[in-house]
């Protein structure tokens, strides 16, 4: 008995489109393997990158600050009459002003009359009781800050002082 060779090719033939199938879907499941990987690879590099980029901003803040020594204006001596409390006191009173920089510096020596207005107004207001103790110091510290950062100009940009050190307090 001879088999039909109808019957032998059949099975032949979709032996291969089963194959060819198999392969397709392989090709596809590597090819969608291989993107998502990459997908995620690229998502982590990105992500990454940012937190170097996070790292790196507070890095250049820093130096900014550290980029040289801090810059200070003296002030001349004050001698002014306090509000008067037990009968006439007097402070004399002389500080340095720490500024963020050189430029700074000078906006604050050119404009020097005015802030020693400023500060002859604000001492001439205090009673001795006020300014007497660390924390009244530390309060007159902030507000002749507060008056010396005030713009000189209207509309202009305020002053970068950061610190009023006292050299010299005397209360008589």
């Amino acid at each position: 008995m001879k088999a039909d060779p109808k019957a032998e090719a059949a099975p032949a033939g979709g032996g291969n489109k089963k194959l060819v199938i198999i392969l397709i879907a392989v090709l596809v499941l590597v090819l969608v393997g291989g993107g998502a990987g990459a997908y995620f690879l690229l998502q982590d590099k990105g992500a990454a990158a940012e937190h170097d980029e996070e790292d790196v901003k507070p890095k250049k803040k820093k130096k900014k600050q550290d980029e040289g020594p801090p810059v200070y204006v003296p002030v001349e001596p004050f001698t002014v009459n306090l509000n008067p409390e037990e009968g006439e006191q007097y402070l004399q009173l002389a500080f340095t002003l720490q500024v963020a920089d050189a430029e700074q510096s000078e906006v604050i020596k050119n404009n020097m009359p005015k802030v020693r207005s400023r500060i002859l107004l604000l001492l001439s207001s205090k009673k001795a009781s006020e300014i007497n103790t660390p924390e009244g110091k530390s309060q007159l510290a902030k507000e002749i800050m507060e008056q010396v950062n005030e713009p000189f100009q209207d509309r202009g940009d305020e002053q970068e002082v950061t610190e009023v050190l006292f050299t010299s307090f005397i209360i008589q």
